[in-house]
């Protein structure tokens, strides 16, 4: 079987983000959305950072979730780069990740950034939220989704941080 194109990049700014960023894969993995998950700072790696997200449309990238902690500039500085929608997933890495929300979610106007919550539940959201995206013009995606909803109803083991 042919690997299909990512239509979703989940980007973190270290190794270490890996294991909470996976609750995304996870989540589109459920849904059969294809999706790349590369380890990419905007502080460390400023020019693949902005060379990705200025590429990231022409290889078939339609949302982009970004990862990040401490100064969490991840998500911003991808979204000054592309107009794809991009969704900012804020870690902690210390002070209980308030310091990395506050920065995801303080963007100037005209650069938006969607934010999700704190840690895992914050990544499986943003990966729920890009399905949404996708959802709008794909009918098996809604479909999916719309079965999701009704399976929250559903008694749920006790939830993932």
């Amino acid at each position: 079987m042919a690997k299909r194109q990512p239509v979703v990049a989940i980007l973190m700014g270290s190794e270490k983000d890996g294991p909470v960023m996976a609750e995304a894969g996870r989540i589109l993995d459920e849904f059969g959305v294809a999706h790349e998950t590369r380890v990419i700072s905007a502080h460390r790696t400023p020019e693949q950072c902005r060379s990705f997200a200025r590429g990231a449309a022409k290889r078939g990238v339609k949302v982009i979730i970004a990862g990040a902690g401490k100064a969490a500039h991840l998500a911003g500085v991808v979204a000054s780069q592309t107009t794809l929608p991009v969704i900012g997933v804020p870690l902690d890495a210390g002070m209980g990740g308030l310091d990395a929300l506050l920065a995801t979610v303080q963007m100037p106007r005209g650069v938006p950034v969607a934010t999700m919550a704190v840690g895992g539940s914050g990544a499986a959201n943003a990966a729920l939220f890009a399905v949404a995206v996708l959802a709008l013009t794909d009918t098996r995606l809604a479909a999916g989704l719309a079965r999701y909803r009704v399976g929250l109803a559903k008694p749920q083991p006790k939830e993932r941080r």
